[in-house]
């Protein structure tokens, strides 16, 4: 009888432990844009890891590396679930990735930029949800938040800087990118 009470209490404890619902979703959205955004630069490099735009394609993933760690923290920081969906999100972010580098550099920049676009503003929602939300307090959250979003938005102007809006078909692209992006964060909500 006691071994019951204890991990019930145990139960308890950690149900009570859990983040809100918004936490939740945003950390299970964030992870997975995370996953997806690692196996796209995954993708390019395979591809276009030994051309010009390599040593470009490799800083941005570095960076979108340390996104994934962080949000692998705080998912068990936050008793946050992962979304069910991961294992899509590995295969179509590299297929994504390697199939618009097989068009070339500047579609593969094309496809930063679309990504990049969707998620700026994606964090930006977020952003004002959190602070909007009177329960909210962790403003350590708000930064990571704030930094990925300005690291993403940097990875949007290199897209256009290296010239993603010469690629071929980019406004096809770039609105097939959008809507696929849009898609998987109301899947994993």
């Amino acid at each position: 009888m006691l071994l019951i009470t204890r991990q019930l209490h145990t139960v308890q404890r950690m149900q009570a432990e859990r983040c809100s619902k918004l936490i939740d979703s945003v950390l299970r959205v964030d992870h997975a844009g995370e996953v997806g955004a690692n196996q796209i630069y995954r993708g390019q490099m395979a591809v276009l890891g030994h051309t010009k735009a390599g040593k470009t394609i490799q800083h941005m993933w570095e960076q979108e590396k340390v996104h994934k760690e962080e949000f692998d923290r705080l998912l068990y920081k936050y008793r946050a679930r992962p979304t069910a969906l991961l294992p899509f999100w590995n295969v179509a972010g590299f297929a994504l990735g390697a199939g618009t580098a097989l068009l070339g550099e500047k579609a593969a920049m094309a496809c930063t930029v679309a990504v990049e676009s969707v998620i700026v503003e994606h964090y930006n929602d977020q952003l004002r949800q959190l602070m909007d939300d009177p329960n909210f307090t962790d403003k350590e959250l708000l930064a990571t938040i704030r930094r990925f979003r300005d690291e993403e938005q940097e990875h949007h102007d290199t897209g256009l800087e290296h010239g993603a809006e010469q690629a071929p078909f980019y406004q096809a692209l770039t609105d097939i990118f959008i809507e696929a992006r849009n898609r998987e964060i109301e899947s994993d909500r």
